[in-house]
């Protein structure tokens, strides 16, 4: 470090290492100085940044190598009253930085601001108490012809934590389990093919630091929903960082992508770009609210020592800042370019759309990724709902190329098999894949993203386990977590040896998946579900970093997972059931009575009609393959008997399937029943459950 330090460049932000040692750029629009902070242990040498343009300082520093540690000490105004929260005396954190050693301890230096005086700032030096940044080496693009490219209508979604899923695996080394490497590993990679899965998306794998609470009662932010370094995937999961190789996780990341791809699963991330982990302002200092505190987040115009607040955590990033539109799409250009990645799903995504407040379609932040050569081309999925604001549940309004967690098919559906009455319409508009909400505006059936169960609220297991949250373990005395769960125990809360009952919550299970992944739209399955992963009734685990959410391996249920593989393939082997397109042509899809005959305004109007049966063309109006021909299929009949009893359908009408006989493609009542011949005249349908037809 001891050739003279040159002003550098202002791009790209970020440390990068060229020519001898590494160019080093970061924006503070309100700095008087700012400093670069190079670290040997417990040692600290700081260089004064010579270049600045346009509130980017910079600097080419000499002799820099990759696996230095580093940080920023920002100079300049602390006027809380009118945003500013600058403090030399905190250690910040790289925006850009791609690798992160260490974490937050939650000492009285990490905060800004005096704890006994808020509205002075701290003396306290930070960097003890502080994560620092790391510099690793570049990485070669990742090789476009090497993604999958599954269409997203072909798409099986598998949501999982990264540790979660293989923490307990018995198949996979002990030193990798919970990690990376470990997801990577032939074990996990066989459960997932063995499925059927086309992509798993994993929660958030951006560096993240838990709550403060979370700490003190000696919990952690297990989901990970709390993030603070956009580039940097968690060291936690790393098995290298894990061997004393900090800095590894990069390339552990990125030799996971390859080997998922190259089993033919795509990597889908669950990111978090509407707030940061420093929360409000009480919360600790540990990057952006040291660098540059207007830029980077919403401050309240009537008073900006406040944070707007749209995702519950104490702020919201800037979107309607250039700096902060820039730092989300440089993170998500990262991690497809050099990560591999190949799509998003977007934490409380309609945050990221409010620039002056109401939720719009045609935010800069929509416009800026439809015109990206490289984003617009991945997987985009909106969780399409945030908090605090009167246009909160965004669902059916995001634009072309995005498409949506749908609630509205969550919520049915989980109506519909605890014995809600008066879904029939809105169930088949849902198994026809929501025209309603995504009809206009160009999109397909393929913006619906179907889901019954995700990592927020119950599992499947649960779902049909217990009538009320038991949330005990996250120490708020159950008071946290949704009570708005549309779940039913079956006649018993919890575990039980009850015969009848567990047959009654095998059958639930069967019939939930049955809709999610035979309904047109794109499936999401929870991880964990097919296999009957229970959280003991804990609808909000984000805090439980133990047996609570780790997939137990040595408790499968078979048999489901085998009816969830064969669910899958089924899909797979159906197009109608995929359709990219809605169908115009009246006959396309037809919704009949059990007796056979065409629903009427008055059948749809009743509120007791809970069977319905959905006769699906192959033929007509067929989607067109990537190589042009058409994706024709067998006409495909759909049975839903929600009632407590049998119901026999009649389909023998030559209109229907021209009077031959049907075979059954699956039933959820009696998954031995799949490949059996049935007589049109009469299909008995058992008791809450779901028969898929085709001619035979």
């Amino acid at each position: 470090m001891g050739a003279q330090v040159r002003p550098g460049r202002p791009f790209p932000l970020g440390v990068h290492l060229r020519d001898g040692g590494a160019n080093v750029a970061v924006y503070s629009s309100v700095a008087e100085s700012v400093e670069l902070c190079l670290f040997d242990g417990p040692d600290e040498t700081r260089l004064s940044l010579p270049g600045r343009d346009d509130g980017i300082w910079h600097a080419f520093v000499p002799g820099m190598a990759a696996g230095q540690q580093y940080g920023f000490r920002v100079h300049g105004p602390w006027n809380p009253a009118t945003g500013h929260r600058v403090n030399p005396a905190k250690l910040l954190l790289d925006p850009y930085a791609r690798a992160i050693t260490g974490s937050v301890t939650f000492d009285p230096a990490a905060y800004g601001h005096d704890l006994a005086d808020p509205s002075r700032p701290s003396t306290l030096d930070s960097a003890p108490v502080m994560p620092r940044s790391a510099l690793v080496p570049p990485f070669d693009p990742v090789d476009p012809s090497s993604r999958p490219r599954h269409h997203l209508s072909d798409s099986v979604i598998y949501e999982i934590h990264v540790k979660g899923f293989t923490a307990r695996h018995p198949d996979i080394p002990p030193e990798v389990r919970g990690t990376y490497a470990g997801l990577a590993h032939p074990a996990a990679i066989a459960h997932l093919r063995g499925l059927g899965v086309t992509a798993v998306e994993l929660l958030p794998v951006h560096q993240h630091v838990p709550e403060a609470f979370l700490v003190q009662r000696g919990l952690t932010n297990y989901w990970g929903y709390n993030s603070i370094g956009y580039f940097a995937p968690h060291p936690d999961y790393s098995a290298a960082v894990r061997a004393g190789r900090p800095g590894g996780e990069v390339a552990e990341f990125r030799d996971m992508v390859r080997e998922l791809h190259a089993a033919g699963i795509e990597v889908i991330l669950d990111v978090v770009y509407n707030h940061t982990a420093e929360g409000d302002a009480g919360g600790p200092t540990v990057c952006f609210r040291g660098l540059d505190n207007a830029a980077y987040y919403r401050l309240d115009r009537a008073d900006p020592s406040r944070y707007v607040d749209t995702s519950g955590c104490g702020n919201a990033l800037n979107v309607g800042s250039p700096t902060g539109l820039r730092l989300i799409m440089d993170s998500l250009r990262y991690w497809v370019s050099e990560m591999g990645v190949d799509g998003f799903r977007f934490d409380l995504a309609p945050s990221l759309a409010r620039q002056d407040g109401a939720f719009s379609s045609m935010a800069a932040f929509f416009d800026l990724v439809w015109q990206d050569p490289v984003i617009a081309q991945v997987k985009l999925i909106a969780e399409p709902w945030d908090v605090g604001q009167g246009d909160s549940y965004d669902v059916g309004r995001f634009p072309p190329g995005w498409s949506e967690w749908n609630g509205r098919f969550r919520d049915t559906v989980r109506d519909l098999w605890r014995s809600h009455d008066g879904l029939l319409p809105d169930l088949a508009t849902r198994l026809a894949g929501s025209s309603d909400l995504y009809g206009r505006h160009r999109r397909g059936p393929d913006a619906s993203i179907n889901l019954v169960t995700v990592h927020d609220g119950f599992t499947l297991t649960d779902l049909v386990s217990y009538d009320g949250k038991h949330n005990e373990a996250n120490t708020e005395h159950n008071r946290d977590g949704t009570d708005d769960n549309r779940s039913w125990n079956c006649g018993v809360e919890g575990p039980t040896d009850d015969p009848d009952v567990r047959t009654l919550r095998d059958r639930q299970r069967r019939a939930l998946l049955s809709t999610v992944l035979l309904a047109r739209g794109v499936p999401l399955l929870l991880g964990g579900d097919e296999l009957g992963r229970t959280q003991g009734g804990n609808n909000n685990a984000y805090c439980q970093d133990n047996e609570i959410t780790w997939f137990d391996w040595s408790a499968i249920d078979t048999d489901l997972r085998d009816f969830t593989a064969s669910l899958i393939a089924l899909r797979r082997a159906h197009p109608a059931l995929r359709r990219r397109r809605y169908p115009v042509a009246a006959d396309a899809v037809r919704w009949l009575r059990p007796d056979g005959q065409p629903m009427t305004p008055a059948d749809w109007a009743d509120p007791a009609g809970k069977s319905i049966a959905m006769v699906i063309s192959g033929t007509l109006e067929a989607d067109l393959a990537d190589d042009g021909s058409p994706l024709l299929d067998d006409e495909l009949i759909l049975l839903v008997n929600a009632w407590w009893e049998p119901e026999k359908f009649i389909l023998g009408e030559p209109d229907v399937v021209g009077g031959r006989t049907l075979a059954v493609a699956c039933d959820s009542f009696d998954p031995a029943r799949a490949g059996a011949t049935v007589d049109p005249g009469s299909v008995t349908v058992g008791p809450r459950s779901v028969v898929l037809l085709r001619r035979s």
